[in-house]
């Protein structure tokens, strides 16, 4: 392979790589500041939708995003072998619509979530709760969990004011 050949292989390499680490940036890690002005009017909390999305299946990741210009609390479920995504109301927090999730990259995200949740013995609901009780002032934003040397754990997302901060607790 010429030198050439092997740059151009390397440069479209890196290109493939940059890709698919910028499809795993999360909503609210893009502009901060956007979704807090979006919250501002926001009644329902993470936990509140976590919970109301719960009629659908197991919550398997909950987030606020802007999607569309407009704000959306999202929360992929697991019921039966099916994983759906819900969407509750901003100010009651009740369902306001639940769908198949059928895109390839939402269901390969659910999947790992699915993963992670298997050996969860603690509930989203729970960490998230002690993630707000253990960081007072702050507002749930997102709630991912994982596996992280064979332990389930999740990662939640913090706001306070245009400052997010991340922090772990343990779901096993």
């Amino acid at each position: 392979m010429t030198s050439k050949a092997l740059r151009l292989t390397a440069f479209v390499a890196a290109i493939g790589l940059f890709t698919a680490q910028a499809a795993f940036v999360r909503a609210e890690d893009t502009d901060p500041a956007a979704l807090a002005k979006a919250l501002k009017d926001a009644t329902v909390t993470l936990q509140g939708g976590l919970k109301a999305s719960e009629r659908e299946g197991k919550p398997i990741s909950g987030k606020f995003e802007i999607e569309h210009d407009a704000l959306q609390l999202s929360v992929y479920t697991l019921k039966g072998n099916d994983f759906n995504e819900v969407i509750a109301d901003l100010k009651t927090g009740a369902v306001a619509k639940a769908k198949k999730i059928t895109d390839a990259d939402d269901l390969k995200a659910a999947a790992a979530q699915k993963a992670a949740m298997a050996k969860a013995t603690v509930s989203l609901l729970a960490a998230a709760d002690a993630a707000v009780k253990a960081n007072t002032g702050l507002r749930a934003v997102s709630i991912y969990p994982q596996l992280q040397n064979g332990h389930a754990v999740a990662e939640v997302t913090l706001l306070q004011g245009t400052t997010l901060k991340k922090v772990t607790e343990k779901l096993d």
